[in-house]
C-alpha cells in the first residue's frame, strides 16, 4: 500500500477488504460444517452409551422378560438418549455469535 499511487489506494483498500470478507465468510461456513458433524458424533456417542446400559429388570424379577423387537428397542434408546437435551446446552457453546 505505501508503494500504491494515490488514486488507486482506495480500490486496493476495497479489494483487501473484500478478500477479508470472503475468507470470514468461508472460514464460517466452514465452521458450520464442523459444528454439524460435531453435534452428529455427540447424538451418535450418547446413543451408543445408551445402548451399552443394561436392560432394566421390570418389577415382578426376571423370570418375566418380554421379548422386544431389537430394532425397535434401538429406535427407543434413540429417543430415550437425552441427546436433544445435550445438545441444546452445548450448542451454544459451539456456535460463533
Amino acid at each position: 500500500l505505501p508503494n500504491t499511487p494515490a488514486d488507486e489506494k482506495t480500490a486496493a483498500i476495497k479489494q483487501w477488504v473484500d478478500s477479508v470478507i470472503d475468507k470470514m465468510d468461508h472460514y464460517k461456513a466452514e465452521h458450520h460444517r464442523y459444528v454439524k458433524e460435531a453435534v452428529n458424533l455427540l447424538e451418535l456417542a450418547l446413543w451408543k452409551a445408551k445402548l451399552g446400559e443394561k436392560e432394566e429388570t421390570c418389577a415382578e424379577g426376571r423370570a418375566k422378560k418380554a421379548k422386544i423387537d431389537a430394532e425397535s428397542a434401538r429406535r427407543e434408546k434413540r429417543i430415550t438418549c437425552g441427546a436433544d437435551m445435550v445438545i441444546k446446552n452445548v450448542l451454544p457453546f459451539l456456535q460463533l455469535k
